[in-house]
């Protein structure tokens, strides 16, 4: 059946044959992610994704024509979620490819589960737009179920009507000096976030201080006392831009510590960088939300004027 391919873990030297299979993939598919090879190089070294023994690529010649990949958790509880992330070329799509990467993903997720956290429980997780052709069937047969929604929402910009930051608050963008605040602010907003874990400072750069990011439409929320209580980080991808001729800032992570929500914070930190974005020329802003999240945050997001775009759905098989 793919005796005519070539088998092999992903390196760093794939960037660009990863990029041109994404934009592929992207034109059937449409979902809002192309890449510049960049992109690809940032994310094949994610200092989390084991690329020998947690990634396979299958080539035509010299053409990557699908891969699959496997990013572990740099610290787990009671469950360690393993993310399986992959593609298959359209042209080689109903040929059994997909069903053979999911089967390697899963293997791959248990091995690097047993060299990083053997005593949690292990569970895969796929997180794919809910309306990719014949994504449902495939993780469906390996044994994936359904167990949370997430929404991409947007927010077209020109003079937000949003609210002020509250008195007895103050707020100031990134910049080297407050960047490890921003992290701490991150991680600890995020400890009652479902499936999410502390970001350590390797994690944050690859991910968040990478060439996507936008620090100045990056704030950090202070209280007048000093302590930051706060935070929303904006991401930018220029292939984004280039392919759609629309320049988008997505909000990549926004947060309040537990004890300062329900104040109005978060909106009224949003609206700054709402306001920011339209002064910088954004024609947008974007952001994911949990449809099941904590502290509301989708009901925040509606009333700042963000509408859905498109669902996600996260399938999870229990190892």
């Amino acid at each position: 059946m793919h005796h005519s391919l070539s088998w092999r873990p992903l390196s760093h030297e794939d960037a660009k044959a990863s990029a041109d299979l994404l934009n592929a993939i992207e034109t059937v598919d449409r979902i809002g992610e192309n890449y510049t090879e960049e992109d690809t190089l940032q994310e094949l070294a994610d200092p989390y994704a084991d690329l020998e023994r947690g990634s396979l690529a299958a080539f035509d010649g010299d053409v990557m024509v699908g891969f699959v990949k496997i990013r572990f958790k740099p610290s787990a509880d009671e469950v360690h979620r393993v993310f399986l992330d992959g593609g298959v070329h359209p042209a080689y799509r109903r040929r059994g490819l997909g069903t053979a990467l999911v089967e390697a993903g899963v293997a791959a997720a248990k091995v690097v589960h047993a060299l990083h956290h053997p005593s949690s429980k292990l569970v895969v997780d796929v997180h794919r737009p809910e309306h990719i052709a014949g994504l449902a069937e495939l993780v469906r047969s390996q044994g994936f179920t359904p167990v949370r929604y997430f929404q991409r929402m947007e927010h077209p910009l020109g003079a937000p009507d949003a609210p002020a930051i509250p008195e007895g608050f103050v707020v100031e963008p990134w910049s080297e000096r407050n960047d490890e605040e921003f992290r701490t602010v991150r991680n600890e907003a995020y400890r009652d976030y479902w499936g999410a874990v502390p970001m350590p400072v390797d994690l944050w750069r690859n991910k968040i201080t990478n060439q996507t990011f936008r620090p100045e439409v990056s704030f950090l929320l202070r209280e007048a006392t000093g302590a930051p209580v706060g935070v929303l980080v904006t991401m930018c991808w220029e292939a984004d831009t280039e392919a759609t001729g629309i320049r988008d800032a997505h909000f990549m992570v926004i947060g309040t510590v537990r004890e300062y929500r329900k104040r109005g914070l978060a909106g009224a930190l949003m609206g700054h960088a709402l306001r920011a974005a339209a002064d910088q020329g954004y024609d947008r802003a974007s952001l994911n939300v949990d449809f099941a999240d904590p502290a509301g945050a989708f009901g925040i997001f509606e009333k700042a004027g963000f509408t859905p775009k498109m669902r996600y759905v996260r399938w999870a098989l229990e190892v």
